[in-house]
């Protein structure tokens, strides 16, 4: 079915396109017209155990497989050839990603299992905080099927196929979805599920990522100054 030459263009020609758009365009709108909302719905005042595990074990894996993507994926040639070749480069990201992936989906299996398993968590949650670890949970999760599944063609050659699809629809390239014809169905799978991660982020909680890039403001800030109620105290009154 995900072959069939108008579906394949219709799915990964022109839906990544409109899960981008939606997530740049929804999340300008979200910010400008309810910036209260944006925030990731802490609950941590409802029950603290498992929460720094769990949390500190998805965030880590899952930057370093989100950058491992951004680098594997959007490169360029030149930058990557003179020290890696195909093969190289593809075993890299199945060892590195792998290893990123499994501490990610261990501290989300945590996080489940802490929301849905806590009443009081579960009952303020929102029906859209349960359904976006879900999928993030499944999506982790195909991921790390590639892996072994990758290990069946170090040639190299389908890595550098998944290469060109993903610089091809960033550099709007017509014919990147004809690449994704013979892909097999996990990264088809892993692939539509990213996008579609993308598609609903500005309408859930999934939107704080954004703020996460914004933190690299931080780096160049001027320092903060922070009065205690101590500090505050030992200050002279004036009259």
């Amino acid at each position: 079915m995900l072959s069939v030459p108008y579906v394949n263009t219709l799915l990964f020609g022109v839906y990544p396109y409109v899960c981008l758009a939606v997530l740049l365009i929804g999340s300008l709108i979200r910010f400008d017209r309810e910036p209260y909302t944006w925030k990731s719905d802490s609950s941590q005042m409802l029950r603290k155990g498992q929460l720094r595990l769990g949390s500190n074990l998805f965030h880590y894996g899952v930057i370093i497989v989100i950058l491992g993507h951004f680098a594997g994926f959007l490169a360029p040639h030149w930058a990557v050839d003179w020290a890696l070749t195909p093969v190289a480069h593809q075993l890299l990201a199945m060892v590195v990603g792998g290893i990123a992936g499994l501490l990610a989906i261990a501290g989300l299996t945590i996080l489940i299992s802490r929301r849905l398993g806590d009443e009081r968590i579960r009952l303020n949650s929102r029906k859209w905080d349960i359904v976006v670890v879900l999928m993030l949970w499944l999506q982790l999760a195909l991921g790390l099927l590639t892996v072994p599944l990758s290990a069946f063609h170090m040639d190299g050659a389908l890595f550098e196929t998944l290469t060109g699809y993903v610089k091809g629809i960033v550099t709007l390239d017509g014919n990147a979805a004809a690449s994704m014809i013979d892909v097999p169905l996990v990264y088809k799978l892993h692939v539509l599920l990213g996008f579609t991660i993308f598609l609903i982020s500005p309408f859930t909680r999934m939107v704080h990522i954004w703020s996460g890039v914004g933190t690299l403001a931080y780096l160049v800030r001027p320092y903060q100054i922070v009065r205690t109620p101590k500090t505050r105290a030992k200050e002279p009154v004036r009259s």
